[in-house]
């Protein structure tokens, strides 16, 4: 991808709207177009209770029900905090709609491995959005924070 390439796709990241677009796709039913490359995980706001949504990439798949997904916005994420505070969630992925599930911060070493993995059996996808990461969030992403959600 090339320097500008980056650029449109990491001020795509901080825009809210084209981040938030899929979440209306997967609340009709649609979140197959996807496949099961993403996913979207409906968590509780930390402080107000209130359901909240968002759409994220599927890094690992250790097992039929457990999947691993990736703060590219480190622990500062909304989301990442609402999970921290209340791990109870629900997952919609391929056919699948919101599937009980729990959510585990997975340990820096585990979350490195996982990252590793991730970029290895992905190497041209993993340079693309590490660049469009660095350039979104304006440092390096040597440890991004993950997350195990175990399904019911």
């Amino acid at each position: 991808m090339s320097g500008i390439g980056i650029q449109v796709a990491a001020k795509a990241l901080r825009t809210r709207w084209f981040v938030r677009a899929p979440i209306g796709l997967y609340r009709a039913g649609l979140g197959f177009v996807f496949g099961s490359r993403l996913l979207m995980l409906q968590h509780k706001g930390r402080t107000t209770g209130a359901r909240r949504y968002v759409v994220l990439e599927v890094v690992d798949r250790p097992s039929p029900s457990q999947y691993v997904i990736v703060s590219g916005f480190g622990i500062g994420a909304q989301w990442y905090r609402n999970i921290q505070a209340d791990p109870r969630v629900r997952v919609s992925v391929g056919l699948r709609r919101s599937v009980p599930a729990t959510a585990t911060a997975m340990s820096p070493p585990e979350s490195a491995a996982a990252l590793a993995r991730y970029a290895a059996a992905h190497p041209k996808a993993w340079e693309k959005l590490r660049a469009t990461i660095e350039h979104a969030v304006g440092r390096p992403v040597d440890d991004l924070p993950m997350v195990t959600l175990t399904t019911d």
